[in-house]
């Protein structure tokens, strides 16, 4: 009898499925993005987390006049690294300082200037639309106020700069559709105001910015629960975006979209380079804006509508965190340059070099995408072409159980703004559309309506130019 129930339940589970079992999610494989993953050197990476070092602190209010100490001297380094990298390519980095004089705040309280360094790689046919990767410049000890004592800051967050910088190494040899800008932002441990100032700057000049990928701490695999490990990492993504209105969250309440906000499609997409190009590395993607209580450098652009998320290690050893240098009980403190493994900050800085290249040769998402189907049997959506249309092929619609955290199927279906899955039924799938570039690289994958749009509201200009 109870073989017969399996058998039964099976036959009617075929039954209901049966038009979307033939539909299971496919990809085009790019020989460029594994040359670009092993083109990252482990070794590099060491060099700069060493270099960064060496200066013994980069506090945000520390010395800004020496050649060899203090945020002033890391932040010249970092810009002409960026400067020599540019060189070897031909001058295809736009390298600058990006600044604001912050004052009159808790952690920064006397006039200072907070001043990040940026490299942008224009692309060739759509120079407005950027892509960005991070990592953080500035260190730290236990007294967030305390500028002068050494804080080494190797992986919290000389990890994150040094892996932007390979990735600049690495993807300056290519030419992309879109743009890449590579960030060393200062002021995070002093709440986020690198951060802050790009952000703001990318929204004066209405930047397309399609994603934020925040590198910080991607260099420990020894974690303060005894876990040693260095085949996962984490991706830490927010659900419901910062500038939805009132309308809008009415709209998610009746038609969902909470768990498909551009920040968790992106991290879908980076969760699935991970799978297909970085060997022996699984992703795990957090639905929660940071970790608890804390943040990072890709909240200020989620707060302005930016689609970002957090790339960093899976196991913390807060011992190495936010610590004086010091020996207690036999526990040795201080983010020093022995508690990071390069080879696993090499892993995470492919991750982020294929991803960004992969979204830069794929044409930027679909817009306005929109669905229709209830009460009916099947399920239509429409959309409005990508900019850039010279890069597009076509589209490709994906859908998924609601329960499942990744796309389950899809279907590529050609140049056209509007596509009818017969018989699969509204109210029990997520759906979403992708753009598809003629060798066949795809944007993220865009969830219908405001809850799930990648690009953003300028003043005054409502197509976003």
């Amino acid at each position: 009898m109870k073989k017969l129930s399996t058998l039964l339940l099976g036959i009617g589970i075929v039954g209901a499925t049966s038009a979307v079992a033939q539909d299971a999610v496919t990809y085009t494989d790019q020989e460029k993005l594994h040359d670009i993953a092993e083109a990252v050197q482990a070794d590099r990476i060491e060099q700069d987390i060493r270099k960064l070092v060496s200066f013994g602190t980069r506090h945000t209010l520390s010395e800004t006049e020496s050649d060899t100490r203090g945020i002033g001297a890391a932040r010249r380094w970092v810009y002409e690294e960026f400067q020599r990298i540019s060189d070897d390519c031909g001058g295809c980095l736009e390298v600058m300082y990006v600044s604001d004089i912050i004052e009159g705040e808790e952690r920064i309280p006397n006039a200072t200037e907070v001043k990040s360094v940026i490299a942008i790689q224009r692309g060739t046919t759509d120079p407005d639309r950027y892509v960005l990767m991070s990592g953080d410049i500035d260190s730290r000890v236990s007294d967030v106020m305390d500028s002068t004592s050494d804080a080494p800051g190797a992986n919290d967050n000389a990890s994150g700069v040094a892996g932007t910088l390979e990735a600049a190494r690495v993807l300056s040899q290519y030419n992309f559709d879109g743009s890449i800008v590579y960030a060393a932002l200062s002021g995070e441990e002093q709440g986020l105001f690198g951060g802050k100032i790009l952000a703001s700057k990318a929204k004066q000049n209405k930047w397309r910015i399609m994603a934020v990928l925040n590198n910080d701490m991607i260099g420990n695999i020894e974690g303060i629960n005894g876990v040693i490990n260095n085949t996962t990492a984490r991706i830490f993504a927010e659900g419901t975006r910062m500038d939805e209105s009132d309308r809008e969250a009415t709209m998610r309440r009746f038609y969902g979209g909470e768990n498909d906000s551009p920040s968790r499609n992106l991290a879908r997409y980076i969760d699935t380079m991970a799978d297909r190009y970085i060997p022996n590395l699984d992703t795990m993607i957090i639905y929660r804006l940071d970790r608890f209580g804390r943040g990072g450098h890709h909240r200020p652009f989620n707060d302005l509508g930016y689609p970002g998320v957090r790339i960093m290690e899976t196991n913390e050893n807060y011992n190495r965190q936010h610590q004086d240098l010091r020996t207690e009980n036999g526990i040795e403190y201080g983010d020093t340059i022995d508690g990071v493994d390069f080879d696993y900050a090499a892993k995470l800085t492919a991750l982020n070099a294929v991803s960004l290249a992969g979204m830069s040769w794929a044409p930027e998402p679909p817009q306005n995408v929109d669905i229709r189907g209830a009460v009916q049997p099947s399920t239509t959506l429409t959309w409005d072409d990508a900019r850039g249309e010279d890069n597009v092929m076509g589209y490709k619609v994906y859908w998924r159980l609601t329960s499942e955290p990744q796309w389950q199927w899809s279907r590529y279906v050609g140049d056209v703004n509007e596509y009818t899955l017969e018989n699969v039924v509204i109210d029990n799938y997520i759906f979403g559309v992708a753009s598809v570039s003629p060798d066949g690289f795809e944007s993220p994958v865009v969830f219908p309506g405001p809850a799930g749009e990648f690009s953003i509201e300028f003043e005054d200009d409502t197509d976003n130019n």
